[in-house]
């Protein structure tokens, strides 16, 4: 028996659903989030040394562009993880599991993500 197989597959004109890009983004901020934890575990502790050490970082922190940005984009990480893990128990409850609803719930927390990354510059910038 013979079955018709594609042998090259152009992965990149595929039109992949927003619940795929939901759980690609959810992935990828869980990896930001835990490779974030190798550097901000010990700035804390450096933090919580002495109060020079304290007043060092929060000038670090309030005036250095590099810093503020990637501390901008690890609490954006860090937002829609915790955003993606809300959807992720939502669904294990038994909700938003078919497409339409599924698709519904992937569009909220990606948007929700984006407000929130909006939120957290403001916050930091202002």
């Amino acid at each position: 028996m013979r079955k018709e197989r594609p042998t090259n597959l152009a992965i990149q004109t595929m039109a992949l659903p927003i619940t795929a890009y939901a759980s690609i983004l959810h992935r990828v901020s869980g990896v930001i989030v835990w490779a974030a934890l190798v550097v901000l575990l010990p700035l804390l502790i450096f933090a919580i040394q002495s109060q020079d050490n304290f007043n060092t970082l929060s000038v670090l922190f309030t005036e250095n562009f590099l810093v503020q940005f990637i501390v901008w984009g690890l609490l954006t990480a860090l937002g829609y993880y915790c955003l993606g893990t809300v959807k992720h128990i939502i669904q294990e409850f038994g909700y938003c599991e078919e497409l339409a609803s599924g698709c519904m719930i992937s569009r909220v927390a990606i948007g929700l993500g984006i407000v929130l990354s909006v939120g957290i510059g403001v916050w930091i910038w202002l």
